[in-house]
């Protein structure tokens, strides 16, 4: 199955989880998997929340940023993968100077 991310509607989300500012993502959604290509603007983040039913897979595909999972802070950077295991808590942030594009992977159980 081919996901054409251009095909689906750009969904805005202010202060997504409590974050800052917003938000904005191509979201592909059914029973099984929550699967988003994503865009934060600089000094934007996601907001700390609890992954107690599944767990998320971002993917960076451009942009700097960091994550913090469980407390432990980590660099962001392209090609890298941050991994919140089911359980954790997590929150991501755009501290760099450009827009952090990422994709990301939440299974539904």
């Amino acid at each position: 199955m081919l996901i054409d991310f251009k095909n689906i509607p750009l969904t805005v989300l202010p202060n997504f989880k409590g974050g800052e500012k917003q938000m904005e993502s191509n979201m592909f959604v059914d029973p099984l998997n929550r699967i988003m290509y994503s865009r934060l603007v600089p000094g934007a983040s996601i907001g700390e929340h609890i992954h107690d039913t599944s767990s998320e897979m971002i993917f960076i595909l451009s942009g700097e940023g960091q994550a913090i999972t469980d407390g432990a802070a980590e660099k962001c950077t392209p090609g890298t993968c941050h991994y919140c295991p089911k359980g954790s808590t997590h929150t991501l942030i755009n501290n760099g100077s450009e827009d952090l594009v990422f994709f990301a992977v939440v299974p539904q159980q």
